[in-house]
């Protein structure tokens, strides 16, 4: 009986070493993120808030949340959809302060039909996709297109977005098919953010896994 006993603690001391994810979202709130709506009179409960166990934003004004805590070398898994009318967000990587509105980061797109299109932003931001080194300015933000067409589920069900970020690597998967790799990126490390930008959208599943 107690070498039956001694298994069973030793398993499930197993099991809770083997499980790494931490999932950056609980579920009940946001206390954990910052909050940044392009107008100030937004109040932040109001722009991202939970519902129904799910982050959503309403996606108006411009803006995003952003975890406190900062990253590097992880697995990120996150899944979306547009609930309503799908128009445009994106998953933010290695964001660096100071909080305005194009906050420097690295940007997995979600706009409808384009997840999987990698984006670069903040002055001197660079990575290198496609033998091409891209920097961005204050006017420019580089977009690169996704490797193959979109594979994205119809407005209103769910996509899954699974990012691997090791080192001065980002890969960008949509629902399992790898669509983007930069390398020799500039930023390795920062918080995890979701934009806000244009229309309703609901995020669940929300968790890292380190390398």
């Amino acid at each position: 009986m107690k070498k039956l006993l001694f298994a069973l603690i030793l398993l499930g001391i197993l099991a809770a070493c083997g499980d790494k994810k931490e999932y950056l979202f609980n579920g009940k709130d946001l206390d954990n993120w910052v909050i940044y709506p392009e107008d100030n009179s937004i109040q932040p409960e109001d722009f991202f808030y939970v519902k129904d166990g799910m982050i959503e934003t309403p996606g108006v004004p411009l803006g995003y949340a952003r975890t406190k805590k900062e990253y590097s070398n992880y697995k990120l898994h996150v899944e979306w959809r547009y609930p309503e009318e799908p128009v445009n967000s994106g998953i933010m990587l290695h964001v660096n302060t100071p909080d305005m509105i194009w906050i420097s980061h690295y940007q997995g797109q979600l706009k409808y039909q384009n997840a999987g299109d990698f984006i670069v932003h903040g002055v001197g931001q660079s990575a290198t996709l496609n033998d091409t080194v891209y920097t961005s300015t204050a006017n420019d933000k580089p977009l690169i297109a996704k490797m193959h067409p979109t594979n994205e589920t119809p407005a209103g069900e769910w996509n899954s977005y699974d990012i691997v970020c090791n080192g001065t690597t980002i890969e960008l998967y949509v629902n399992g098919l790898l669509q983007n790799v930069a390398t020799d990126c500039s930023t390795t490390k920062g918080g995890i953010g979701l934009q806000a930008e244009g229309s309703k959208i609901q995020f669940r599943n929300f968790y890292i896994e380190p390398l």
